[in-house]
């Protein structure tokens, strides 16, 4: 370690045998880092929202869908999941379709990661949206019914926007996880911005990995610190009094 030749501008040299810079590479990989975390927190945030709804409904059999949903995706990791998705699921369709999403799909790497990142993080974001919902009192449910709302009402104009913004908190949370995670994504060959780093440290191997991991964690952490000051400005113009942070 102390013959370690530092050189902070190995990002900027050229690829060897190629027009391309590291940087270059290094760009590439954070744009489709941005676009997978922030395509499968759409997903996430839909579905994990219907997910936490169903959870909390006097039905049984819905609740017990919602339950066994959060049970099935919140247990099996990520990277297994995405295996699934990506390499066993076209076996087990149709021919026709199978064929068509091993060849055909468009950006079938990216379109996988987004959709099995999306399905994880639903069961997170739905756990999170039952909490906001029961703790909020019993009366406000009550109180939407007497007014003449259905439940399906209920839960759109009183429940729902009271229940997201005790939550925002957790959420953000799982906002920057959702970056962090796709990390995964290079398992499958997306060329993220981990997948990057990997390449340039390992493949092509420059003389200065350290640098490399450093300004990739340096990359991940603006992104993710970026994410928090976003929430925490929608946080503090939706906080309600008397609710967790609500009370500053």
């Amino acid at each position: 370690m102390s013959t370690y030749q530092w050189d902070w501008g190995v990002v900027l040299q050229q690829v060897p045998e190629s027009d391309e810079f590291y940087y270059q590479w290094l760009a590439t990989g954070l744009g489709w880092t941005v676009a997978t975390a922030l395509s499968a927190w759409v997903i996430a945030l839909l579905l994990g929202s219907l997910i936490g709804v169903l959870r909390t409904l006097p039905s049984k059999p819905l609740s017990f869908i919602g339950t066994a949903y959060v049970e099935i995706f919140r247990n099996i990791p990520l990277i297994v999941q995405l295996f699934i998705w990506y390499f066993v699921l076209p076996e087990l369709l149709p021919t026709a379709l199978g064929d068509w999403m091993k060849r055909d799909m468009p950006l079938p790497e990216f379109s996988t990661a987004v959709f099995g990142l999306g399905l994880f993080t639903a069961a997170r974001v739905a756990e999170q949206v039952r909490t906001g919902i029961l703790a909020l009192p019993r009366g406000q449910k009550n109180a939407g019914l007497a007014l003449g709302f259905t439940l399906g009402q209920t839960y759109r104009y009183v429940l729902l926007p009271m229940a997201y913004r005790i939550v925002i908190p957790p959420l953000t949370s799982e906002f920057m996880n959702i970056f962090k995670n796709s990390a995964v994504a290079l398992a499958i060959g997306l060329t993220e911005l981990t997948f990057q780093m990997k390449q340039i440290t390992g493949d092509y191997a420059p003389a200065n990995p350290i640098e490399v991991m450093t300004i990739v964690s340096a990359l991940y952490l603006i992104v993710a610190f970026s994410v928090n000051r976003i929430m925490a400005f929608i946080e503090k113009k939706t906080r309600v009094p008397g609710y967790i942070s609500g009370g500053k």
